[in-house]
């Protein structure tokens, strides 16, 4: 018997993996819901109209639908856009599934809920949400509107892959911006997004029980060293000496964007990420740094450019 998936953010970097992975099950119909009306011919799904900060246009966007895969996220903005759009948005969205009596709704949200760290091979059961900026307090109240409805959620920390704006061109920036790398031990969680949005099809797909909280993320960590070595060599970036943490930090003070960036990678964000592989019987592919090395034809181009600011806080 076919199911329907509803997939929300089908525009996004993730969105677009998640969509590939539902049109690769055969058996699956697909629902995509676009804010933009200009995006709505697919041949390949269904495509509506609804908007996360109009909670009237998503009136019935869950109607006759079995599972949604909730990627859309605002992550940056003032204060109130992203109330609208991760709290507000998302509990309406939530709503909406619940009138529908939607079996299974899989939010993707980000470890960055957790705060700062520093975090060693901690497991979602260890771990208690204390996010500092306004981008991760929204997500989190977004997780509190899916779990209380008995939804499942996707904690990943560093998504990579074809489409990433973030992860790997905010290190390029901030090592451009430094002239070099920088000397530190720290090790982090990475996926692809194409594992990610695997992921996530496959929970909501499935028939069996679901743990509410996942961290998604290559059982293997992938070290600071081995991020910077490849963006400075893989990647074609400038090399040389490392500087010391100290110094990086006095280079970055004023500097915001490049100092959220030096931050994230200075301390430790590794996540136990082992049981999702398990649970849902997916693939988490090769380790964060061949993975990476496999998108060169993406971030190639892209690094080029790469501005030293990079993307805001999460």
């Amino acid at each position: 018997m076919s199911k329907k998936v509803l997939a929300t953010g089908a525009k996004g970097f993730i969105g677009r993996h998640v969509i590939q992975a539902v049109l690769k099950k055969p058996t699956v119909r697909l629902r995509v819901m676009y804010r933009d009306p200009d995006a709505l011919e697919r041949p390949d799904a269904e495509a509506l109209r609804a908007d996360l900060t109009d909670p009237a246009s998503l009136r019935g966007v869950c109607e006759g639908v079995d599972a949604v895969v909730h990627c859309a996220s605002l992550v940056e903005g003032d204060a109130q856009a992203l109330h609208t759009v991760n709290d507000s948005g998302t509990r309406a969205l939530v709503d909406d599934a619940l009138r529908h009596g939607v079996r299974r709704f899989v939010y993707i949200s980000t470890a960055a809920v957790y705060g700062r760290g520093p975090f060693r091979g901690a497991g979602p059961g260890t771990l208690v949400p204390a996010p500092v900026s306004a981008t991760s307090c929204t997500r989190a109240a977004a997780e509190r509107h899916v779990l209380a409805a008995g939804g499942t959620v996707l904690r990943p920390h560093l998504v990579y892959g074809t489409g990433d704006r973030w992860v790997v061109p905010g290190l390029a920036g901030l090592l451009r911006f430094l002239g070099a790398g920088v000397a530190c031990p720290s090790v982090h969680s990475a996926v692809d997004a194409g594992a990610l949005a695997e992921v996530a099809v496959a929970a909501a797909l499935t028939e069996r029980d679901v743990p509410p909280v996942l961290h998604v993320g290559h059982p293997r960590p992938v070290s600071s060293a081995a991020l910077t070595g490849l963006v400075s060599g893989v990647l074609g970036l400038p090399g040389g000496e490392l500087l010391p943490l100290r110094r990086a930090r006095e280079l970055t003070d004023g500097f915001p964007a490049a100092r959220h960036h030096l931050e994230m990678l200075a301390v430790d964000h590794w996540f136990g990420g082992s049981r999702v592989w398990r649970e849902l019987g997916c693939d988490p592919g090769p380790a964060p740094g061949t993975g990476i090395a496999s998108h060169f034809a993406w971030y190639g181009p892209l690094l080029r450019g790469a501005a030293p600011a990079g993307a805001g806080a999460r």
